[in-house]
């Protein structure tokens, strides 16, 4: 007997993602995200301790010129042009799997380090005009004087870093490349407050809309900030323990002056973390809460109907006694007898009141 299938529905853009990747060797540049029209922009800041210079856009040739004692800061937008990828790795001697790993926009966060270089995949979070909250993909490549960054959109966190290092006040422009992915690093990070404290303002109005006006839409509310905090949950969470890696970590390329910012990188991380497991647990709260404060209500309306009906059926059990069409009924022939009846079934009532009252059902 054949085997009974269930039709399996998915999604085109996510189906077209994963047709794109299969079958193709490892360390083969396939971009994955959905900003496939993007064209790859090169700029490039290049500054020492008493100078520093701009230059937007620069070719890729330019870049093989020779290697000086300044720091560059070389910003990559755009990843859907595979060919000015793999040209750009080439300038550098990136590893196909660094190059693979920074145009796929689905990656996790990572740290690997190569004996030339320290490679590292990061989202970065940030809050549009409407306050919804943006993630793009961002992989940071720290070589020797040198810092290359790939991303998505000419958006970044990253304008307060460029701001410090115009400033000759900023302890940026006196120390080396490690010390600006340090910088990179924290701006990323310091955004995730933000994010976090956007998602906190949406759970207090959503509290108070669950505990004074729960609606069906409510439900729906809360089930799609359930899907936000867990979507960045396994954004953030993993930072955490990159950091920590950095820190640990032996390569000639990180000095040990950079790793004393490292840790109070990590110590931002923690708490994002902890943060992330509370607001975790108060989003499952609140879908109870909902589901209590229905109940509740529902429970109310069910008791007044209750109450009501318990009223009603002893006067409507007198009612229909005095209504049947009977002739031998002794009641029937007195002369004041229908009012006594109303006054029976009214002090019946005022009885039921009374006890109803003092049981503190009413």
């Amino acid at each position: 007997m054949a085997k009974m299938q269930l039709p399996i529905k998915l999604n085109n853009k996510k189906k077209s993602k994963i047709q794109k990747k299969l079958g193709k060797a490892p360390g083969t540049i396939t971009y994955l995200g959905d900003r496939d029209d993007a064209v790859s922009t090169l700029d490039v800041i290049e500054y020492s301790q008493d100078t520093l210079e701009e230059y937007s856009p620069v070719n890729v040739e330019t870049l093989l010129g020779e290697k000086s004692d300044k720091i560059k800061w070389i910003n990559l937008i755009g990843l859907s042009d595979e060919g000015f990828i793999e040209k750009l790795g080439k300038v550098f001697q990136l590893n196909p799997l660094t190059l693979e790993d920074a145009v796929h926009t689905e990656q996790r966060p990572k740290i690997d380090e190569y004996e030339t270089y320290i490679f590292g995949v990061f989202k970065m979070m940030y809050l549009d005009e409407e306050q919804r909250i943006v993630v793009e993909h961002v992989a940071i490549t720290l070589l020797e004087n040198e810092l290359l960054v790939f991303q998505e959109l000419k958006e970044d966190v990253f304008e307060s870093v460029r701001q410090r290092l115009k400033g000759k006040l900023g302890r940026i422009r006196s120390r080396g490349a490690d010390y600006l992915f340090f910088a990179l690093l924290d701006a990323i990070i310091d955004n995730y407050f933000m994010v976090l404290e956007s998602i906190s303002m949406r759970m207090e109005l959503l509290e108070e809309e669950v505990y004074q006006k729960p609606k069906p839409k409510t439900a729906q509310k809360i089930q799609e900030l359930k899907k936000e905090v867990l979507r960045i949950r396994r954004y953030i969470a993993p930072v955490r323990e990159l950091i920590g890696r950095l820190i640990d970590t032996e390569h000639p390329l990180i000095t040990k002056d950079t790793k004393l910012f490292l840790r109070d990188a990590l110590d931002h991380c923690v708490e994002i973390n902890e943060s992330l497991q509370i607001y975790r647990e108060m989003v499952m709260s609140l879908t109870e809460m909902y589901m209590s404060n229905v109940s509740n209500k529902m429970n109310e309306v069910m008791k007044v109907l209750t109450i009501m009906a318990s009223i009603f059926i002893p006067l409507t059990f007198i009612a229909g006694i005095y209504g049947m069409n009977f002739d031998n009924m002794p009641e029937l022939h007195m002369e004041n007898g229908y009012f006594v009846v109303l006054g029976v079934m009214f002090v019946i009532l005022i009885i039921m009141l009374i006890y109803f009252k003092r049981k503190r059902w009413i």
